[in-house]
């Protein structure tokens, strides 16, 4: 495991470099991105600096991976840049990792912020030693529709000014509805929440701590299939994994497939601890029912226990925690450390 530093804190009034370094959005959802800079100016009163990939149409995006590169590059080597933060997610980040010269994010630790794709430079940062974030992207947690959840102001906030996050709480309730990016005025409609029933622990008892390693299940599989930016596997030992589904909505047991042929390769045996994301179980393209998305959570809490009980029933396994693809999250930092303790049920960023 390489040594780690976590970036200095942001300050208030400090420029924060934004980026598209997986997608951004389509011109009909400009409202969402202006949105998203609002918020970083008045409730933050951060300086968002727009680099030239921020408004790129994405069709050019998906074509020119050495730009999108090129960006988080410059905006790392800038001294007047606090943070870099991501629009959002994506699908092909790993076409940009070869145009990453790893040293320059390695000799110049900002904070970075990003989800779902952005998984990719997280796990580059990683491997640099520097402590990243996942989450705080600016068409999401910034541009949440309505106004923000009061969780998620307190836990970015904490992600940005702060040294560290400190103890974790649960949130009252969550959301995994998709926001209407075709409708200007959706914006000012807040998304449908659901009660939330407090996280779900499994597993071992004893307390552990480790550094965060993880992010994205859909694209730490593509990782592995490619082999080429994961850490060795005995750089993980004493790690905890955190995972969470996408939008997708992947079948409980391809995820189980998966992790069982991480569990033969001997890898989850090296992790303490795991974090795993609440799932989204619905999306722009499915909207399920409330029945269907519950029975779904439990599969999926099912098929990945049923995994962890086989490969390393010692570590305590902590589901439904407030980070990936529904809201509101904590952008938990990956490369930090992180303490579970299963006897109080407490999660804590020291």
């Amino acid at each position: 495991m390489p040594d780690f530093v976590t970036p200095p804190p942001v300050e208030r009034g400090d420029q924060v470099a934004v980026v598209a370094p997986a997608s951004t959005n389509p011109e009909s959802a400009s409202h969402v991105y202006e949105l998203g800079l609002q918020r970083m100016r008045d409730v933050f009163d951060l300086e968002p600096v727009e680099y030239p990939t921020a408004t790129a149409d994405p069709e050019w995006l998906a074509e020119n991976p050495e730009a999108r590169a090129e960006d988080v590059m410059d905006a790392f080597r800038d001294p007047d840049v606090s943070a870099v933060v991501a629009n959002i997610g994506g699908h092909d980040q790993i076409r940009v990792l070869p145009h990453i010269d790893p040293d320059v994010l390695g000799d110049n630790p900002t904070r970075f912020y990003g989800w779902s794709d952005n998984t990719n430079l997280h796990t580059v940062l990683w491997n640099q030693g520097v402590v990243s974030y996942y989450g705080g992207s600016t068409l999401t947690e910034y541009a949440m529709d309505g106004e923000l959840f009061d969780y998620t102001r307190e836990y970015l906030g904490r992600a940005l000014f702060e040294d560290s996050i400190g103890a974790w709480t649960e949130a009252d309730v969550f959301t995994d509805e998709s926001g209407d990016w075709e409708d200007p005025e959706g914006i000012e409609t807040p998304r449908e929440t659901e009660a939330s029933d407090g996280r779900v622990w499994r597993g071992g008892d004893d307390a552990v701590s480790g550094r965060i390693w993880g992010g994205c299940y859909e694209v730490l599989v593509e990782q592995f299939l490619a082999d080429r930016y994961v850490p060795d596997d005995d750089a993980l030992d004493g790690a905890v994994l955190a995972l969470e589904t996408s939008e997708l909505i992947p079948d409980p047991d391809v995820v189980r497939a998966n992790l069982r042929a991480l569990g033969e390769r001997g890898l989850l045996a090296r992790f303490d601890g795991v974090l795993v994301g609440r799932p989204a179980a619905r999306s722009h393209l499915e909207d399920n029912p409330p029945e269907w998305r519950a029975d779904y959570r439990d599969r999926q809490r099912d098929a990945i226990t049923d995994v962890f009980e086989r490969y390393n029933p010692d570590a305590p396994v902590v589901f439904d925690c407030e980070f990936g693809h529904t809201y509101p999250t904590c952008p938990i930092p990956i490369g930090g450390e992180v303490e579970l303790d299963p006897a109080s049920e407490t999660i804590r960023f020291p």
